[in-house]
């Protein structure tokens, strides 16, 4: 049944809700992001290091402190690069995530230039896991429990929904 509506502010009232009902499913389209995301599954707060080229070179950057069981994003928007790389430490029980390819980091937050000469330059080196995100927009990584001896735990990537 079609609503008779003259120009009183009833009808306008009318008019604008059934118009914002109606842009409800634009908004949602809308919102969806592009970025890359770390979630940690863990119980315990973890610091979070992130390595990637940009037009100048290498950078890695950090420290991102994610609650246990939160996510986070490190970079916002459409990821520019194909290949990221990350390396997490555990804050309470002093494990890490971490992989084969060194990069620096520094103690406290850091944006670090280049790859090389780390400790030369007065960072530290750290073994960062690379994640070939196959030029999707978006991207995110789950940290998860490792046993309680230390060491390398599971990290899963995969494209974010």
């Amino acid at each position: 049944m079609a609503m008779q509506c003259g120009i009183g502010p009833g009808c306008r009232f009318a008019l604008a809700a059934a118009l914002a009902v109606a842009a409800l499913p634009m908004l949602a389209v809308g919102e969806a992001r592009a970025d890359f995301r770390v979630c940690n599954a863990t119980q315990n707060l973890v610091g979070v290091g992130i390595g990637y080229r940009a037009k100048a070179g290498w950078v890695t950057e950090g420290w991102w402190h994610i609650e246990g069981s939160t996510c986070k994003t490190l970079i916002e928007g459409p990821l520019s690069s194909r290949f990221y790389y990350l390396y997490a430490e555990d804050a309470e029980r002093g494990g890490r995530w971490d992989g084969p390819i060194t990069m620096c980091v520094a103690e406290k937050e850091f944006k670090v230039a280049g790859v090389t000469d780390c400790v030369a330059r007065g960072f530290q080196r750290a073994g960062f896991q690379e994640y070939d995100t196959g030029e999707q927009a978006s991207w995110m990584v789950q940290l998860t429990d490792q046993p309680a001896s230390g060491g390398d735990a599971e990290t899963a990537g995969a494209p974010q929904q």
